[in-house]
């Protein structure tokens, strides 16, 4: 006997070739590098499937202890990465749904795109990109990372065969650039992602841009989730005073998240509804433009959140060649056996290389856990006898 909630499933699929925009991506589009069999998501809907295996990723559940911006910072109240990443969903499928674009497809997407952040957010980045480079492994790119954890480290090896659009959303959600207005760059294939993330790799600044309507969605519901947020971050922290927000831009945006989040929100929606691309007024687009260049000077580039980066980035390196120094060894004892590679599909210790092994690692480590393994192998232990 045919299951009821498939057959419901069907009908929703075919529900939304009346009901969303034609500049949509039907879940019927969605595509996988493998197929699967019907009993696998039975009365899920194909984004949906995607959007529940990353929210049940490993990877995910970390998203709890990584810096969204300030670290090392004993403040229940300041945003970490799970709070953005939740802000990053709800505020997307609210535009999409104004736009009548796939919500699902957007919540996957929103869900996974900073699943390959490093611990201690863009600072982290930015170290173990350094590292990496050293190593011969090319630039850490926590878009690329998030794609590869998805693809290659979960599941041990074996990955969550997930849709080419949620992959490619991920792998294009650059966030932080300032963006007025942007369309989809369609009709890509697997090896078109492969072929984006060896880029990316090669040069950060390599420009990207999503396949779907949805994905663009997530990279400025990106910036709409952290600008506002940012700010009230750093004013509770007594980094700056409200009062400092340039005046341009509180005149047109607001000055509480609020505020500026129901405004962005607005604008774009207002301006990009009918059509093909994604776009801010005019007068949005500047002010959110000043706007981001204050905080990158107010607060992610403020002197006084940098006192610890040196020490920090002392740290990464001294893990990185402790890790790097176990594999060679075949000390098996260590975390990077024992926690990371015990259990692991055969191909990928066959294809990855030893520091690029050492740097899925670490970047999968949450800041807790990172300094827990920083002081264990660090700091010396005092003992009360000697035998």
């Amino acid at each position: 006997m045919r299951d009821p909630l498939v057959e419901i499933r069907q009908r929703l699929d075919e529900g939304e070739k009346e009901r969303l925009s034609p500049f949509a991506c039907l879940s019927v589009s969605a595509v996988r590098r493998r197929e699967e069999e019907e009993v696998i998501w039975g009365h899920r809907q194909f984004f949906s499937l995607d959007a529940d295996r990353i929210l049940h990723s490993l990877s995910y559940s970390r998203y709890v202890d990584k810096t969204q911006v300030f670290y090392l910072i004993k403040n229940d109240h300041i945003t970490h990465r799970v709070l953005h990443v939740q802000l990053v969903s709800k505020i997307s499928r609210t535009v999409g749904r104004l736009l009548r674009l796939n919500e699902d497809l957007i919540e996957a997407i929103a869900l996974g795109h900073d699943i390959g952040h490093s611990p201690f957010g863009h600072d982290g980045e930015r170290i173990l990109s350094k590292i990496c480079k050293e190593y011969g492994i090319g630039h850490f790119v926590h878009n690329v990372q998030g794609v590869r954890f998805l693809e290659r480290i979960e599941r041990k090896g074996r990955g969550w065969n997930l849709t080419l659009q949620v992959l490619d959303g991920i792998l294009c959600h650059d966030g932080e650039l300032h963006q007025p207005s942007i369309s989809p760059s369609k009709g890509k294939s697997f090896e078109d992602l492969e072929y984006e993330m060896e880029q990316k790799l090669k040069n950060p600044a390599f420009e990207l841009y999503p396949m779907t309507l949805e994905g663009c969605v997530v990279r400025l519901a990106d910036t709409i989730s952290y600008i506002g947020r940012d700010l009230e971050d750093a004013i509770r922290l007594k980094l700056i005073s409200r009062e400092a927000i340039p005046k341009e831009c509180k005149d047109i945006l607001g000055d509480t998240n609020g505020k500026i989040v129901y405004t962005l929100v607005s604008s774009l929606a207002q301006n990009s509804l009918g059509r093909p691309y994604l776009k801010f007024s005019d007068e949005i687009a500047d002010a959110l433009g000043k706007l981001k260049a204050f905080n990158q000077e107010a607060i992610y580039e403020n002197p006084r959140i940098k006192t610890q980066e040196h020490k920090i980035e002392l740290m990464f390196i001294l893990l990185f060649e402790k890790y790097l120094k176990d594999l060679e060894n075949g000390d098996e004892e260590s975390e990077i056996f024992t926690s990371f590679l015990d259990g692991m599909d055969p191909s990928y210790i066959k294809e990855t290389p030893i520091p690029a092994v050492v740097r899925d690692f670490i970047a999968g480590m949450t800041d807790e856990y990172f300094l827990s393994r920083c002081h264990k192998h660090f700091v010396p232990e005092i003992k009360e006898q000697l035998f």
